[in-house]
Parts: C-alpha cells; sequence; structure tokens
C-alpha cells in the first residue's frame, strides 16, 4: 500500500488534528482525540499524531496513483484551518515494499 508522510511543524498540533477529523466525520469513518486521528477517506487512510512541536500526517491509499491527490487534499484542508500561520508540508514517500 502506498504511503507518505509528513512532520509538519507547529505549535497547534492538537487543533489541526482535530479540526480535520470533525469537517469530515459527517462524511467519513473517523476517531479522533486531542493527540492521535484516523480518517477513511474515499482517497485513502490519514493518520495523525499531535505533540507540543508538530502535526505527523501518514497517508496512505490503495492506488498508486492516487497517493499526491491524497497529499493535496489533506494538506489543503489543514491549510485551511490553520490561515493564522504557514504550515509547510513536505511529504516523504515511503519505499515501496
Amino acid at each position: 500500500m502506498p504511503s507518505s508522510h509528513a512532520d509538519v511543524a507547529t505549535e497547534h498540533a492538537s487543533r489541526y488534528l482535530q479540526q480535520p477529523c470533525k469537517h469530515w466525520a459527517h462524511k467519513f469513518p473517523v476517531e479522533f482525540n486531542p493527540t492521535h486521528g484516523s480518517i477513511d477517506l474515499s482517497l485513502g487512510r490519514t493518520v495523525m499524531d499531535a505533540d507540543a512541536s508538530a502535526l505527523h500526517i501518514t497517508v496512505s491509499t490503495d492506488e498508486g496513483g492516487s497517493l499526491e491527490r491524497l497529499e493535496s487534499v489533506v494538506a489543503d484542508h489543514i491549510k485551511r484551518f490553520a490561515f493564522r500561520e504557514e504550515l509547510i508540508f513536505d511529504w516523504k514517500q515511503a519505499p515501496a515494499a
């Protein structure tokens, strides 16, 4: 399963984890608490972990061609919630197994 990971530096990681989870909960299966969340989007799965200095995001999909699309959708939504600061998403794809 193709996947990629981004560590996004922010002091508001918990907020940026919870907001997209709440946003997508009406359309997709979502589980979350202040430090961990997962969202099963139609494009693939997103798992997020928050600590005091960063939001750690892993996205994975069954369809290799849509991994970049999933990265973009997740990053764009989080950026909208984080409009007060500029977040940098440096996606690193996991090596193929």
